[in-house]
């Protein structure tokens, strides 16, 4: 017998006794969007660089090369949290992501409100408590999980 290819080897983990949940489904929508979204950030990093950062990293003297986590907590992190693999850990990588980001780039607009009234780092700070809940909550059932060997 031979084995399947690599592409096979990963298969939706939803073999659990217990039927999938309206919670379970919850969790994966909190993941699409926490994660899905997130990456949006991540591949316009990947097409127009991170320059700005890594001034901002120059700015409070750490090494520019400390920009390139960005690409970490903004591409493989949310890939993690979005497929359910190593999910709390990857979502405490957001989180810790996010923190950054308004620390280095934000922090004078903390208690700021924007032009349409909003809170104006409302974005990071829905990316970032997103991800904190998902560190909580866990992946729920529906997820991409490698097979298990017999």
């Amino acid at each position: 017998m031979t084995s399947p290819p690599a592409a096979a080897k990963f298969q939706l983990d939803m073999a659990d006794e217990r039927e999938t949940t309206l919670e379970d489904v919850g969790k994966l929508v909190l993941r699409i969007t926490v994660a899905g979204l997130l990456l949006f950030h991540g591949v316009g990093k990947i097409l127009h660089g991170i320059e700005g950062i890594r001034g901002d990293m120059t700015r409070i003297h750490l090494p520019e090369i400390l920009a390139y986590a960005v690409y970490i907590g903004e591409v493989i992190a949310p890939l993690f949290v979005l497929v359910g693999a190593w999910t709390r850990i990857a979502a405490l990588v957001v989180l810790v992501d996010l923190v950054v980001a308004v620390l280095l780039a934000r922090m004078p607009a903390f208690f700021t409100l924007s032009r349409s009234g909003g809170w104006a780092i409302e974005l990071e700070a829905f990316f970032g408590l997103g991800a904190l809940a998902i560190a909580f909550l866990g992946p729920g059932r529906i997820k991409v999980m490698p097979r298990r060997r017999a």
